[in-house]
């Protein structure tokens, strides 16, 4: 049930990207007002970013139940985990799967976590695309209706 909700707002989230760059490319809605456009803008950036830090929280090694049993990491490796000296004992909790999402979304690459499954690396890469484009096409014009 979690999982069916995190993806239902992923494709949510997903969902209000493209309407806002379907806005953007066509000139409508929000996009002619500078202010209006940078606030939706970000919400939708928030909600991305809060939607894939939710999908990456559950997706990691099969949930957080399912991780407690783990010893090493299976989709996502954080630098505590590769380094045990660092933080013994440390986990992953969700704030840090939060922050994968924010990080990966400003980026647009890992950072400080690394993917290990190819579900985490094309969870990453379509998360980074959206960012990417939404960033490039607001940023673009923003400046444009600034000017």
């Amino acid at each position: 049930m979690p999982v069916t909700l995190v993806l239902i707002l992923v494709l949510a989230a997903l969902w209000e990207t493209t309407l806002l760059v379907s806005d953007l490319i066509r000139g409508r809605g929000v996009t002619n007002e500078p202010s209006q456009l940078l606030a939706s803008g970000a919400l939708v950036w928030l909600g991305n970013n809060l939607a894939f830090g939710l999908l990456y929280w559950l997706m990691d090694g099969g949930g957080p139940t399912a991780r407690l049993r783990l010893v090493v990491p299976v989709d996502l490796a954080f630098t505590q985990q590769l380094d045990p000296d660092l933080k013994p004992g440390w986990r992953p909790v969700f704030l840090d799967y939060l922050h994968l999402g924010f990080t990966n979304a400003t980026a647009f690459s890992p950072t400080d976590v690394m993917p290990l499954t190819l579900r985490a690396k094309y969870t990453m890469l379509v998360q980074a695309t959206v960012a990417l484009a939404l960033f490039g096409l607001i940023v673009a014009r923003a400046v444009n209706a600034f000017t």
